[in-house]
């Protein structure tokens, strides 16, 4: 095995035994990195000198017994909406050519505290305002969509260019490159991790959490994520809660909702068939299934976008009216659009929310998890703009993409994504687990049970 192959606990695991220098982590993270950029095109830029550093200044602190903590020398790839003091900041748009950020965003920062070392800056669609990333080819098949918007991200850790790497999600922008990918993704509760210095695209519905390939590795990011920042006025204090999942997989007790309506509803067979038999596993290792009708399902696209859309123009005002031939003109039509939303639209989406928040509180009250489909659809050939399912309704790509893994944005609950198979063209399926509001270690402790039953977590071929 390849060290670009370690897992994080496991690579954490090589360099506090020295059986492994942060500076041979980084240097075979880097190298993976040369391989497979020029068919994936994960990175909008490499940080090679800024990661060497890093590695070593973590390998002279593990000769003196000073590891920090479980991403001590790791390699982490960044979405490029994350400021990193004197690194571009690009969006992935012409929009910000030049741009350098002036200091670090608090993530960044509390990544950097615990020692991990950024090999790059990962692509985005435009600004977040989209769902294909499509300058970023698929793991598995770059004749695919990576998903999006943290598609870089999704790429970079199903190829072993980043043993890690942080997304943001707005409406799915973690989960759905996760899943398209074969990678775990997770969406924290709204507040639970600060977006200050992240580039916003709709601030009520922004998300900040990492990217990584397997369950236990997802806890060992977010513990170094969490904690209050008043400089991010949705943040909030993190509660005191160990996210290790237990080594164990007995699920004795946990409640799981399985949807009887909405989240199986206009779903690939192949994907509902997986999603099916993951869930039967889960009631193997002892949980306790119980179904759950979603709430006001006519109102989630509309609120979704409600709510994403004039924000995002709000957001971008000022640079769509003075560069607007700098936008990609799927990113400019949006804008452009949010533009002519009233405020009594805004103000009604956000009456929906409030509703449809307290109506899944009210659901969540009999379960501890609910158990999903991630995406209703494997990753896409790239150009492909709609899906036709077999009533005979036409959906687009984005709307498919988006339909499942809004309603934990616009309620701001905690949803995990973790891979449970392949379609019959090899293209990997992932299941979504959603819980309460701080929630987060129900659904890592029932992922990670899952994944210990045999989930295949194979990087993707370097071909």
């Amino acid at each position: 095995m390849q060290p670009f192959e370690l897992t994080v606990a496991d690579a954490a695991e090589a360099i506090r035994t020295r059986r492994i220098s942060p500076v041979e982590l980084v240097d075979s993270v880097l190298e993976r990195i040369e391989q497979v950029q020029p068919r994936l095109q994960a990175y909008a830029a490499v940080t090679a000198d800024h990661a060497r550093q890093a590695a070593r200044r973590a390998a002279d602190e593990v000769v003196t017994d000073r590891i920090r903590g479980p991403l001590h020398g790791i390699p982490a790839g960044l979405k490029d909406l994350i400021d990193v003091a004197a690194m571009a900041t690009s969006a992935s748009s012409r929009v910000r050519d030049g741009h350098r950020a002036a200091a670090d965003a608090t993530v960044a920062a509390q990544l950097s505290a615990a020692g991990a070392a950024f090999v790059g800056k990962t692509h985005t669609h435009e600004f977040a305002y989209g769902l294909t990333t499509p300058q970023t080819g698929n793991a598995w098949d770059r004749g695919r969509v990576a998903g999006g918007s943290s598609g870089g991200s999704a790429v970079a850790v199903a190829a072993g260019a980043a043993t890690f790497a942080l997304g943001t999600d707005t409406g799915g922008s973690i989960r759905v490159p996760a899943a398209l990918n074969g990678v775990v993704g997770l969406k924290p509760t709204y507040g639970l991790v600060p977006r200050y210095g992240v580039t916003s695209l709709s601030w009520s519905l922004d998300h900040v959490g990492p990217i990584t390939r397997t369950v236990e590795d997802a806890a060992l990011v977010l513990a170094s994520l969490v904690g209050h920042d008043p400089r991010d006025p949705g943040s909030v204090p993190a509660p005191a809660v160990d996210y290790r999942p237990g080594p164990g997989t007995d699920l004795t007790g946990l409640r799981v909702g399985v949807p009887g309506n909405y989240y199986f509803d206009r779903v690939d067979p192949e994907i509902e068939t997986s999603v099916r038999r993951a869930i039967g596993r889960l009631e193997a290792l002892g949980a306790r299934l119980v179904e759950v009708e979603i709430p006001m399902t006519r109102y989630i696209q509309p609120t979704q976008w409600g709510l994403m859309v004039p924000e995002a123009s709000a957001y971008h005002e000022r640079t769509l009216r003075a560069v607007p031939d700098l936008y990609g003109a799927d990113v400019r039509v949006l804008l452009e659009a949010g533009e002519l939303m009233t405020a009594g639209d805004y103000l009604r989406a956000q009456r929906a929310r409030t509703l449809i928040r307290q109506a899944w509180l009210d659901m969540l009250d009999a379960v501890d998890v609910i158990a999903a489909p991630t995406v209703p659809i494997t990753a896409v050939e790239v150009g492909q703009t709609t899906v036709t399912w077999g009533d005979g309704t036409v959906e687009s790509v984005s709307d498919a993409y988006v339909r499942l893994s809004a309603p934990a944005n616009i309620t701001g609950v905690p949803s995990l994504t973790v891979p449970v198979g392949r379609d019959s063209q090899g293209m990997p399926i992932g299941m979504q687990l959603m819980g309460k509001p701080f929630g987060e270690a129900a659904l890592l402790r029932a992922g990670h049970a899952y994944e210990q039953t045999g989930t295949a977590r194979d990087l993707a071929p370097a071909v």
